[in-house]
């Protein structure tokens, strides 16, 4: 599962933190745009979004940019009070470990912001483990993570996998990696309508429709 707009209540904290980075370089750009590269490993959604502005781009500045970004992000999800998980997130968890069913999480950001939002949730134990998208060579729309948590968890058959995202590049990765549930969620950053254009095998409104979906083992 995905983490930010997924399991994660994120109050718009990702778009605020991506546009303030770009602001610190003079550069300006839109709701719309920030959220149209939600999901994106955060390097490469920057230098997407500059390719948009067709400002010219090098390591170096994306890297600066990031860097802001970064610190931005720490300091939001360490200290910002109305971070929480979505609703029902933790008892999901539970309710599918319990059921022998693993739950990795997987994200377009890095390690370090990785473990404070899980800290800051108290999922340490709550989970069974976490990709980050500086710990494989292509994050998403690559079926890369997926394919690590695969190995972290000892999972042979991508078809004893479901992906759940709230992105176009989270139905995109399940896709790519072959998993047989790819699974989109409407109470994130995209509508039912942007998410079916990926053909997903189910869209779902919350995370409180997972585990009837998960556990009776059917499939559109």
């Amino acid at each position: 599962m995905d983490m930010a707009g997924t399991t994660v209540e994120d109050p718009q904290l990702v778009h605020e933190a991506l546009m303030k980075a770009f602001e610190a370089h003079q550069i300006v750009i839109s709701f719309a745009q920030a959220n149209q590269v939600m999901g994106y490993p955060k390097p490469v959604a920057i230098e997407m979004l500059l390719e948009a502005q067709k400002v010219a781009s090098s390591p170096a500045f994306i890297e600066q940019i990031y860097a802001h970004f970064l610190r931005n992000m720490l300091a939001e999800y360490r200290h910002r009070e109305e971070l929480c998980e979505k609703p029902g997130a933790t008892a999901l968890f539970r309710t599918l470990r319990q059921s022998g069913i693993r739950v990795v999480l997987d994200t377009g950001f890095s390690r370090e912001v990785v473990d404070t939002l899980i800290a800051r949730l108290g999922w340490q134990y709550e989970i069974d483990g976490s990709v980050a998208s500086d710990e494989v060579e292509q994050g998403r729309p690559f079926p890369d993570m997926i394919w690590k948590a695969m190995q972290m968890m000892q999972v042979q058959e991508v078809n004893q996998v479901a992906k759940v995202g709230d992105t176009p590049s989270d139905i995109q990765q399940g896709r790519a990696a072959g998993c047989e549930y790819v699974i989109g969620i409407t109470s994130g950053a995209f509508s039912a309508e942007a998410l079916e254009k990926e053909n997903p095998t189910h869209l779902v409104n919350n995370l409180s429709e997972l585990a009837p979906l998960l556990l009776n083992g059917t499939k559109a």
